[in-house]
């Protein structure tokens, strides 16, 4: 095989090579990022302009939708251009960007989610220490600690998968994902990143551990609750995070729990979508549809709109 070291562009696969098809997958993407996008901005408005969710649970929910964005926004315009333009290509740094954002941003939002799950642990089985525990220092220093270690893990899944020789510049996926990156490595140093690999696998099964953990915990808090109304209020608050959690696990799950192949297929295309897209297409409907207080926040912000444009027609 030849060397494509310094090749200038990788060949993504495509949808389909009908054009019809390709339009329509374009503007199907365009939908499905529209709504992502959407539902993720009006989640952090709500809480920017509602000064009763300037709480620590409601600041990291901003993080999360934050991370929701970067990552529905690395891989679906690049995926909608190429449909749109009948075209494969992305250039080689475009796809060391790609690889490098999309890590960062997933690995953020792990961290978020795992915050998260320590915020409700603190405010259910210790709300008398809550203020003391979770304050605007110590949550800013706990975001600040999640992007660092993100940044720093995407540095070395980035340097590690593009320190390869590559023998070919045909990606089996739609996007720039690093295992399949790998397996167009003509070197052995191909290894070193599935060492890192296989470790990130067993840190991320490691933070899900800490949340199912944490969770039976706080259920047990709860269930230690005297009132039935304590109960619900508690659980109202944790359930959509437990949602989310338990999306983000079965979607990875999904993807990657089954035996890898060479040849791509119309299956392969589902699962990438599935775990790429729809974690963060779902959240903001998920802390929406059962948070009164996001809501509310919601309805007072689209009000406002309203009313604003009201007034501007009038003048």
């Amino acid at each position: 095989m030849s060397n494509f070291t310094s090749v200038s562009t990788f060949l993504l696969l495509e949808f389909s090579e009908v054009r019809e098809l390709q339009i329509l997958y374009f503007f199907v993407f365009l939908a499905l990022y529209f709504t992502a996008m959407v539902g993720n901005l009006l989640i952090i408005v709500a809480v920017a302009l509602d000064h009763h969710l300037h709480t620590p649970m409601y600041f990291f929910l901003t993080n999360l939708a934050m991370m929701d964005i970067g990552i529905v926004s690395v891989i679906i315009p690049k995926s909608m251009t190429n449909s749109i333009t009948n075209s494969t290509t992305i250039s080689y740094s475009g796809c060391v960007a790609q690889v490098f954002f999309y890590v960062f941003f997933v690995a953020s939002d792990v961290s978020f989610l795992i915050v998260m799950a320590h915020d409700r642990y603190v405010a259910i089985c210790n709300p008398l220490q809550y203020e003391t525990i979770m304050h605007r220092g110590a949550c800013i220093q706990m975001a600040a600690i999640g992007w660092i270690i993100s940044l720093l893990y995407s540095t070395l899944h980035t340097s590690g998968t593009f320190a390869n020789t590559f023998c070919s510049n045909a990606v089996n996926q739609f996007f720039c994902e690093i295992p399949k990156l790998l397996k167009l490595s003509c070197s052995d140093f191909y290894l070193v990143e599935v060492g890192l690999l296989l470790l990130a696998c067993n840190i991320g099964l490691g933070c899900f551990i800490f949340i199912i953990i944490t969770y039976v915990q706080i259920f047990s808090a709860v269930l230690r609750i005297p009132s039935v109304h304590g109960q619900k209020k508690a659980l109202s608050t944790c359930l959509p995070h437990l949602t989310v959690v338990s999306v983000l696990m079965f979607t990875g799950v999904f993807a990657y729990a089954r035996p890898p192949t060479d040849a791509s297929s119309d299956l392969d295309m589902v699962f990438s979508v599935t775990y790429t897209i729809i974690p963060p297409l779902l959240n903001p409907f998920i802390y929406s549809m059962r948070n009164k207080e996001i809501k509310t926040a919601l309805w007072k912000f689209l009000e406002y709109g309203h009313s604003s444009q009201t007034l501007f027609k009038i003048l």
